[in-house]
């Protein structure tokens, strides 16, 4: 080629050239051109639960840092934008009202808490919306028919019953009940009793809490009178902590078993001595559990991040979800509609993770079955 025609070259041709080269290069440039597909969530980054919150966005912040850092998926960059709600239904609501209105919002991932999740999910059956993997063990979400909300964790009644399986194979015939006064209790204490009934276990005592815990004294006080051999805390937040120490003070020799719910840092160090001992049933791997490969990838992702948080059961379920909806997108195909999507999400049958299985079926199941006990050491340490 003679020299004078070099400088007519145009910027496509040069590129063409250096892709023949260099494939990686063309293939960067596609993906430059491919807009980030957006994800939306609603949580408690603040408020009562914020540590919550926080941790699992962390979490799933971690696993999408390393897909993206990989190429995205089909290219793409996945982008989540996440709104504060400190736990607070209006303010929820308030927020799902701005992602439904951004037409760039694909899909809802991870939104948090059963309060909110109930008052959110008329608006969501509604819009058709993918509602992926809401953070409630409730059955409120788990609707038959409805295929645009897809629940991974184990639900509060799976966990229930693995904590009454666990105790009638150790013998323990006398187990009591104190749950809250809501929802989230009132599904505990069905599980636990069917769970019972199956065991053929007699009825324990059973005493309930008021959400703000004013009258926790008096429920530790009726379940210790009955001298049971274990106690089942269908209890979450304030209501658990309250009756946990006042339990402890008149029953320390008895054990406490409580659901994934109460099995945070902050609940542990909040209860100090007290929570030595408690059994926490658990939806997640240990995260320290290296020999499990989604652990070990989990912690990988995690310290890439160069957060300060402690790894944690919720952070691993944040991943987790991440995970799985990545997985989802990818079989959605390289343009994905919400249809496309949503059918991608219930095609995910017995896909192993590394140690933790997806197993979607119908959308009144969740997708996950997992449920291991952990109990607290002295150390505050959850161990298995």
């Amino acid at each position: 080629m003679p020299t004078e025609q070099a400088p007519t070259m145009n910027r496509r041709r040069v590129l063409a050239s250096a892709a023949i080269a260099l494939p990686w290069l063309a293939a960067n440039d596609s993906q430059a051109q491919e807009a980030p597909l957006k994800l939306c969530q609603s949580t408690a980054l603040t408020g009562p639960l914020g540590d919550l919150g926080t941790a699992l966005h962390q979490g799933a912040v971690a696993a999408f840092s390393a897909i993206n850092a990989k190429g995205g998926i089909h290219g793409r960059q996945i982008q989540l934008q996440t709104l504060d709600d400190g736990y607070e239904v209006p303010r929820a609501l308030a927020n799902l009202d701005q992602l439904l209105a951004d037409k760039d919002c694909f899909a809802l991932f991870n939104c948090m808490g059963t309060p909110m999740v109930e008052a959110m999910l008329p608006k969501v059956k509604e819009s058709g919306i993918p509602f992926f993997a809401p953070f409630t063990g409730g059955q409120l979400s788990r609707i038959p028919g409805v295929r645009n909300v897809f629940n991974i964790r184990a639900s509060y009644a799976e966990e229930a019953e693995k904590c009454i399986q666990h105790l009638a194979t150790l013998g323990i015939q006398h187990i009591a009940i104190a749950h809250q006064n809501n929802v989230f209790g009132k599904e505990v204490l069905a599980g636990a009793r069917a769970a019972m009934e199956r065991a053929k276990l007699p009825d324990g005592r059973i005493a309930t809490v008021e959400n703000n815990a004013s009258d926790a004294a008096a429920a530790a006080q009726k379940i210790a009178e009955a001298n049971p051999e274990a106690v089942l805390l269908g209890l979450a937040g304030k209501p658990a902590l309250e009756f946990v120490k006042a339990f402890r003070t008149l029953r320390p020799g008895v054990t406490l078993y409580a659901l994934s719910v109460l099995g945070t840092a902050a609940n542990v160090k909040a209860l100090g001595s007290h929570a030595t001992g408690l059994v926490v049933s658990q939806v997640m791997p240990l995260p320290s559990n290296a020999i499990i490969p989604v652990v070990r990838d989990f912690q990988a992702a995690w310290k890439a991040t160069d957060t300060q948080m402690e790894p944690s059961h919720l952070a691993l379920e944040g991943y987790i979800n991440a995970r799985v909806f990545a997985e989802a997108l990818q079989r959605a195909g390289k343009n994905p509609t919400r249809a496309a999507f949503i059918d991608a999400t219930w095609s995910l049958r017995k896909m192993d993770l590394g140690g933790f299985e997806i197993n979607a079926s119908t959308p009144e199941r969740n997708a996950s079955r997992f449920v291991e006990l952990t109990l607290v050491n002295r150390q505050g340490r959850f161990v298995r």
